[in-house]
C-alpha cells in the first residue's frame, strides 16, 4: 500500500477506535474491538491478535485469523522479543528470525507492539502477521503503537 494511503487509513482507524473505545471500560472488550477493526480494515493483516502475560507465560487472548498457538515458548520468537526488549519489533521475513514460532506456515512477515497497563508496565503484545514479505514498516509501527495506546484510555 502506498505510504500516504496507509497513513490516511490508519488515521481513520485511529479515530474510529478512539470513538468506540471510550464507550467501555472493559479491557477485553477494547482488545477485541481493536483486533476486529484492524483485521478487517488492513488487507495485508493475515493474523491479528493479542498475547498477554499470565504467570510468566505469554497466552493468546482475542484474535482473528487462523488458529493460534495457545502458549508461546518463553523467550522465543518475535512476541517474546517485543516483550523482552520492551519495544515494537518489525520482522520483514519471519523465516530469517532466530527462534521464530511458526503457528501458521503461511505467515511471512510480522510486527509486534507492546501492550502496557495504566502504570506503563508491559502486560502483553499486539501481534500481526502477513502472508507477504516486508508487509510492515515504520508507518505501521507508529500508528499501531498509537492504536494500542487507546486501550488504556
Amino acid at each position: 500500500m502506498e505510504s500516504q494511503k496507509k497513513k490516511d487509513r490508519y488515521l481513520r482507524i485511529y479515530h474510529q477506535l478512539k470513538d468506540l473505545l471510550v464507550k467501555s471500560d472493559d479491557f477485553n472488550a477494547k482488545m477485541t474491538t481493536v483486533v476486529a477493526v484492524l483485521h478487517h480494515k488492513m488487507e495485508t493483516f493475515f493474523w491479528t491478535g493479542f498475547y498477554c502475560l499470565k504467570d510468566g507465560e505469554l497466552i493468546v487472548k482475542t484474535y482473528q485469523g487462523p488458529v493460534a498457538c495457545q502458549v508461546l515458548k518463553k523467550n522465543t520468537g518475535v512476541c517474546w522479543a517485543g516483550i523482552n526488549q520492551e519495544k515494537t519489533i518489525i520482522v520483514p521475513d519471519v523465516h530469517q528470525f532466530p527462534g521464530h514460532i511458526a503457528c501458521d506456515s503461511r505467515s511471512k512477515s510480522e510486527i509486534v507492539v507492546p501492550l502496557k497497563d495504566t502504570k506503563n508496565r508491559i502486560i502483553g503484545i499486539l501481534d500481526v502477521d502477513s502472508t507477504s514479505l516486508n508487509a510492515f514498516d515504520q508507518t505501521d509501527a507508529q500508528y499501531l503503537e498509537m492504536i494500542v495506546g487507546l486501550i488504556n484510555l
